[in-house]
């Protein structure tokens, strides 16, 4: 699936950028909805963010400086991800954060669900699906971990969402890795378009 990264399937898009129209427009879009953890900043990437790096308007995401390899890898996600707040603002709180590491101010990958409880492999109306995307630069050093239970923790909290899916593909080694270190567990195997074969993995967390 590309980089280290599980669950992120990309459909295609329109090249225009959507503007500020329709539901993009209503009140129930926060403003901001970042995670912070030990290291990370999870930075919330806003439609009008999303605009701005699209349009070349806006240069940093939190502080940290965006490279042109950096946008022009994740434009098509950026992209999807600000038509899907546009057809239905209540995906927002849940799509796409930049990974930034508080020290160094670095952009170290990307973090996010497929959207609100429903969007995922299993259509599972309980479950959220988690993908993420590590900079190659940035790897075996835990972001990924660390991102990730910090994504879970806020759904938890947040959502009171006890249920999450990550879909890998089987030669991803180091996500297979990752998603059993956090006590996933395969309940699947289903065929993508795009990605070919892809393990459905599931992880339930008991309330307290």
């Amino acid at each position: 699936m590309g980089t280290d990264r599980a669950g992120l399937r990309l459909t295609p898009l329109e090249a225009d950028i959507p503007s500020d129209r329709g539901s993009m427009d209503n009140a129930s879009i926060p403003t901001d909805l970042s995670i912070s953890t030990a290291r990370l900043r999870l930075q919330w990437l806003s439609p009008t963010a999303i605009r701005g790096l699209l349009d070349g308007s806006v240069g940093d995401v939190g502080g940290a400086t965006v490279t042109e390899a950096w946008l022009a890898a994740m434009a098509p996600r950026l992209r999807m991800r600000l038509e899907q707040i546009a057809r239905d603002p209540r995906r927002a709180p849940f799509l796409l954060r930049a990974m930034i590491d508080c020290r160094s101010l670095r952009l170290v990958g990307h973090v996010g669900f497929h959207g609100p409880p429903g969007s995922n492999a299993l259509g599972a109306a309980d479950a959220l699906e988690l993908g993420y995307g590590v900079e190659v630069a940035a790897r075996r050093k835990g972001y990924a971990t660390e991102a990730a239970v910090g994504m879970i923790e806020w759904a938890e909290r947040e959502h009171d969402i006890h249920r999450y899916l990550a879909s890998v593909g089987p030669w991803n080694v180091a996500s297979l890795g990752l998603v059993r270190k956090l006590g996933f567990s395969e309940v699947t195997r289903v065929l993508d378009e795009e990605d070919g074969e892809e393990i459905v993995f599931e992880l339930r967390r008991e309330r307290p």
